[in-house]
């Protein structure tokens, strides 16, 4: 999808901001930096035309990078695959992820460097307070408690479960998840076909990957109702 920061119709009120960095980018060479930065920004457009909404994928600082979704339950969906694409095609560098949820006022210019509004405050002062050994998490959405649980406590469980999940990905398993993740519709077979392995092998890469646990968390983010009230 090509860029078109005029058009801010594909966005809802409340959207998810995705800031990460890469994780000891100093003990890497620069190509090996250029890369993992080429692959994040590959991924960036790959979901800018899963959700119909230019992610505006802007680069910062050299190590540093950050998207928007214009769909905020979609967070949990990409940050995985971000997360996945890297793993699966072998790069030795991770990436830390923040994501925070809220009301944006501006999306930018040319990119996002000039971009402002609550969801890009909590994002970035979430990467910076991130304690090291930490590579996902969310902040911003409602304190509202139904039943004494907060929107923001309940969304934190899930990433929470999938940073746990996502660190002990194997290459084979992030391969397989990341598909699974772009093309979850698909049938084990069909995904399988594309991989040039069988169904029974398929099975036990998304099966040691988690996926199926994850599928339930990803579906509810995806169908819960953003309101930009606290």
């Amino acid at each position: 999808m090509e860029s078109n920061p005029n058009d801010l119709t594909a966005y809802d009120k409340v959207v998810a901001v995705l800031t990460g960095d890469l994780v000891a980018s100093q003990k890497h060479d620069t190509a090996e930096i250029e890369a993992a930065m080429g692959r994040i920004a590959a991924t960036a457009r790959t979901l800018s035309d899963m959700i119909d909404a230019e992610t505006r994928f802007t680069r910062f600082r050299g190590d540093g990078w950050q998207i928007v979704l214009g769909r905020a339950g979609w967070a949990l969906r990409a940050a995985l695959i971000i997360i996945a694409d890297l793993k699966a095609g072998n790069h030795q560098i991770e990436t830390r992820i923040s994501v925070g949820v809220g009301p944006w006022d501006n999306l930018g210019t040319a990119n996002l460097s000039d971009a402002s509004g609550p969801a890009f405050f909590v994002s970035g002062s979430q990467l910076d307070a991130m304690p090291k050994h930490r590579r996902l998490a969310i902040a911003g959405g409602r304190d509202k408690a139904v039943h004494g649980v907060a929107d923001r406590d309940w969304q934190a469980a899930f990433f929470d479960m999938a940073e746990w999940i996502a660190n002990r990905l194997t290459q084979p398993q992030a391969e397989a998840m990341a598909m699974a993740l772009r093309d979850d519709w698909k049938t084990q077979d069909e995904l399988a076909q594309r991989l040039g392995i069988t169904r029974q092998a398929m099975q036990a890469r998304l099966t040691g990957a988690g996926f199926q646990a994850m599928e339930n968390a990803i579906h509810a983010m995806q169908k819960y109702e953003w309101d930009p009230a606290p």
